[in-house]
């Protein structure tokens, strides 16, 4: 998809505002979960699970990054 460098600035800008904030409140919601319904995870169980979610969210926005 061939975005205009324009478009690409300002897609970039509303995802960093609106849907950064969003994933890190899905992100923390879904890892409460988990430190509720199984305990907490060991210290290096957790940092992979925050790494991971850390790039995840990076995926479908390639294109605009």
């Amino acid at each position: 998809m061939a975005l205009s460098w324009r478009t690409r600035r300002r897609l970039a800008a509303l995802i960093l505002t609106v849907g950064l904030p969003a994933y890190v409140v899905a992100a923390v919601t879904l890892t409460g979960w988990i430190d509720a319904r199984f305990g907490r995870l060991p210290i290096l169980a957790e940092l992979a699970v925050y790494v991971g979610l850390g790039f995840l969210w990076l995926l479908p926005f390639r294109f605009v990054f």
